[in-house]
């Protein structure tokens, strides 16, 4: 959702944006007009970083317990989303992304 609201766009993918409002011709389609390497990898490192770190949570599970593990994912979250909410580029974007991931993959186990 966030990926097509136009004050996101404006401020982190300035391309993608003035393509989706450039309507050229009449053509109201939405294809290729997110085709943004920033933007996929902006989008993927979530799901990408979840997978990842359930690997490494399942060991921690084992070694340190359930209750940690959970307030290690904690930890993941809350810093994910600080940075997430101080945002000022993209790159700071993706490693809050990255962080909510890793708290996706530590709170699944």
């Amino acid at each position: 959702g966030v990926t097509s609201m136009d004050d996101f766009l404006k401020k982190f993918f300035p391309t993608v944006y003035k393509r989706t409002k450039a309507k050229g011709g009449g053509n109201d389609s939405n294809y290729c007009q997110y085709d943004n390497q920033g933007l996929q990898l902006f989008t993927s490192s979530l799901y990408l970083a979840g997978l990842t770190a359930t690997f490494f949570a399942s060991y921690t599970t084992r070694k340190l317990g359930r209750k940690l593990t959970m307030l290690m994912a904690s930890i993941f979250f809350l810093i994910g989303v600080v940075l997430n909410a101080a945002a000022q580029e993209i790159v700071m974007l993706i490693i809050g992304r990255i962080l909510l991931g890793c708290g996706v993959g530590f709170a699944n186990q």
